[in-house]
């Protein structure tokens, strides 16, 4: 017959996979938290005022090694479970995948998620501390309520003795009186260590324009901080309303003494920031306010012990007030430091005082009081007098809960022009202050003067002809200044000549400040942990951004603006949706563990040190594809930089897996005449038995007949220790069959 067609040469493609578990050489550097130091500056310690970060186990769990032949001939390898001439030292070409693990334990992501936990408890700080904690003997309340009533009413009785410094230091007492020491969910040396970090001032970049939370140098954010490493490591939410009800003691022993808050900017609460934070800048403004009042009282008293020529029949020594209301007799200076009204200054000239008639007399000429500095050159419309600017009061400052209330009550009054005009009263406490400020700084001004400073818009002029032919340019109130019933003209008609000083005040710091200090009282762990939620948020996108700068991983840096993105939309709704808050937490702690995974492979392939070498550059490249793609090409297989760090991390774990002796130089890279055979007597191999073995034979050979066109035939094998795979792939000639 025919002799038989040559078969022709099978081409072989064999694949080995190496797992690597056991990091001898390279251990994880994040040390797990020290729960004994309390600020301890390491890397996962407790410090309070900065969030920690970090996985607490090694976030890669294996790497796999693939070493691969792709052209061998059949019949001049030897591959068996005893002796095997395929080195994976010499293969040609090594790709590598790592396997990360699975949920590792990050701090950021547990002390967030902890935190966030508190949104949902129900409890009161007197549920949690126990009610009877708090409250004072019979005795000590009844001197708390007479503290709290001589607060808001003049009396010639010394307030100091009944002031609200004494009830919190008495209180505190009877806290810790009724509280044994190791019932207090935090130790004093603690708490204290708290309290300085919380008042204490830092400066760091901040982001609360857009999440509505607090700038980072502020009294709010480090509160944050504090109360949510305080609830993860020193007690829960115990520990967290025995911090806050400290805290609001303190709070309110700053504003009975004059303390100003540090870390709080000044000036009106910024509605900008979250409502807490508003609430503290109130309190704040409050005890600007009370300093500036008690202290032009002091100067004034200072002032009305120097003067010598004050006559009693027009000021006597107890009255402490001149003008219209007059000073109750009996009554001493001090005993009017919370009054709505300031008072005149002593004069020290008798001749002086005899000058000034009596306001609203006949013919007589008001002495100007409360001026600024002139307004350029305009001159009153009456006189040749200049038009002077006058010292107002400052518009009282409100948090937007404050103005939501209010806007609320405006609404309700509806559309009718009664209710119009109610609203319109309402609103013009303001403006009947400035006109009486500008009515003392001007005597003899019209309404028309007034309005040319405070709305230029309203003062229409005009050039128009006069009786002689000539030009002259006259003004006039605009249209809706002349519409009957104006709230500016009756306003201007009621209000009296009176500086700002002895107005009644628009702002009242007490009554305010008592109203922050209430609010901040009946806040439970959940009202708190909600209102400083975006402050933690804040912090936590901060370290973020922080952690990343450092390793520079472009895919964390673009996940880290959606987050913000993200976050600033959800915190500055109104009512903010807490499962979508709980979805931005999960994401930074994603980005948190992409970063772990990051720092552990570069100490791994000995990028960590800090040290620059002429493989730096390639061995950073390696590790980001490492985190970015599933599998990685090696540069060199065994004998590049990356695969030598490879092979020392192999043999590293063979001899401590086998218990082998460190003698040799577990550095050297190590050819097929330095290894000893797998599997083989007397020497440890540097490579473990492959975990898999691929095998793929191709050809091409003509089918179903031997003149049929060669066409492509495949088989692939996969062997591992508990099972095997074939897959086949074989094509026929169709043309003629």
């Amino acid at each position: 017959g025919c002799p038989l067609t040559p078969l022709p040469p099978i081409n072989i493609a064999i694949r080995f996979t190496y797992i690597l578990q056991d990091w001898q050489q390279y251990s994880w550097p994040q040390q797990p938290p020290d729960f004994d130091a309390l600020l301890a500056g390491e890397v996962g310690g407790v410090e309070f005022g900065k969030l920690p970060f970090g996985a607490c186990e090694d976030p890669i769990s294996e790497l796999h090694l693939a070493t691969t032949w792709p052209h061998l001939t059949e019949g001049i390898v030897v591959d068996n479970d005893v002796y095997s001439d395929l080195d994976p030292l010499q293969a040609p070409h090594w790709s590598v995948r790592v396997r990360k693990a699975d949920n590792p334990q990050c701090l950021l992501g547990d002390f967030l998620m902890e935190f966030f936990k508190l949104c949902s408890r129900k409890e009161s700080t007197d549920e949690i501390l126990g009610k009877n904690s708090v409250e004072e003997e019979s005795k000590e309340n009844s001197d708390i309520t007479q503290a709290l009533s001589k607060l808001t009413e003049p009396t010639a009785v010394p307030i100091p003795k009944l002031s609200v410094s004494n009830m919190v230091h008495s209180a505190r007492k009877h806290i810790r009186r009724h509280r044994r020491h190791d019932q207090s969910p935090i130790n004093n040396d603690v708490l204290n260590s708290i309290l300085q970090v919380s008042l204490s001032v830092s400066c760091s970049p901040n982001l609360f324009n857009l999440l509505k939370s607090a700038p980072s140098d502020s009294l709010t954010y480090r509160l944050a901080l504090c109360i949510c490493l305080v609830n993860f490591y020193h007690g829960g939410m115990r520990a967290v309303a025995h911090l806050w009800q400290e805290f609001v003691l303190e709070m309110r022993y700053r504003w009975e003494n004059n303390y100003l808050i540090y870390g709080l900017a000044a000036g009106p609460p910024d509605l900008r920031c979250c409502l807490l934070h508003q609430k503290l800048q109130m309190l704040n403004c409050c005890i600007e306010h009370k300093r500036a009042r008690d202290e032009n009282r002091k100067e004034s008293g200072r002032d009305r012990k120097d003067t010598t020529s004050c006559e009693n029949g027009l000021l006597g020594p107890e009255s402490g007030r001149q003008g219209g209301s007059g000073g109750s007799p009996g009554k001493s200076w001090d005993s009017w430091s919370d009054s709505e009204d300031e008072f005149y200054e002593c004069l020290s000239d008798t001749e002086e005082m005899k000058e000034v008639p009596a306001e609203g007399a006949k013919g007589a000429k008001i002495k100007p009081e409360g001026r600024l500095q002139p307004h350029g050159k305009l001159t009153l419309l009456n006189s040749d007098e200049p038009l002077y600017i006058p010292v107002t009061q400052e518009p009282a400052p409100m948090t937007e809960d404050l103005l939501e209330e209010q806007s609320e009550v405006l609404a309700k009054l509806g559309t009718s022009a009664e209710g119009a005009h109610l609203r319109a009263r309402m609103q013009s406490a303001c403006l009947l202050s400035d006109m009486e400020s500008f009515k003392a700084a001007n005597p003899g001004c019209s309404l028309e003067d007034f309005v040319r400073w405070y709305s230029p818009r309203d003062y229409v002029e005009e050039e128009v002809t006069d009786e002689t032919g000539q030009t002259v340019v006259r003004g006039n109130l605009s249209a809706r200044m002349n519409i009957p019933g104006n709230m500016w003209v009756e306003a201007w008609e009621t209000a009296k000549a009176t500086p700002a000083r002895r107005q009644r005040r628009l702002f009242d710091d007490t009554k305010e400040a008592e109203r922050v200090l209430h609010y901040l009282a009946v806040q439970k762990p959940a009202d708190l942990t909600r209102h400083l939620l975006p402050c933690i948020l804040h912090a936590a996108i901060l370290k973020v951004k922080e952690e990343e700068s450092v390793e520079d991983i472009p895919s964390v840096r673009k996940a880290i603006q959606q987050v913000t993105s993200h976050t600033s939309k959800h915190l500055r709704h109104p009512i903010p949706d807490f499962k979508k808050l709980e979805d931005t937490i999960n994401q930074l702690m994603v980005v948190e563990t992409i970063i772990a995974q990051a720092r552990s492979l570069k100490a791994k392939f000995g990028l960590g040190k800090g040290e620059k070498g002429e493989d730096t550059e390639g061995l950073e490249k390696f590790v980001g594809s490492l985190l970015e793609e599933p599998e990685v090409a090696v540069i060199g297989a065994g004998r590049g930089p990356a695969g030598s760090i490879i092979h020392k991390l192999f043999v590293s774990a063979q001899r401590a897996a086998l218990l082998a002796p460190l003698e040799d130089d577990p550095n050297r890279l190590g050819g097929s005449e330095d290894r000893k055979p797998m599997g083989g007597g007397g020497g440890v191999p540097d490579f473990p038995p492959p975990a898999g073995r691929e095998i793929l034979l191709r050809t091409c050979v003509p089918r179903p007949a031997p003149y049929s066109k060669a066409l492509p035939q495949r088989l692939f094998c996969v062997l591992m220790r508990e099972e095997f795979r074939l897959a086949g792939a074989f094509s026929s000639d169709t043309s003629f069959f």
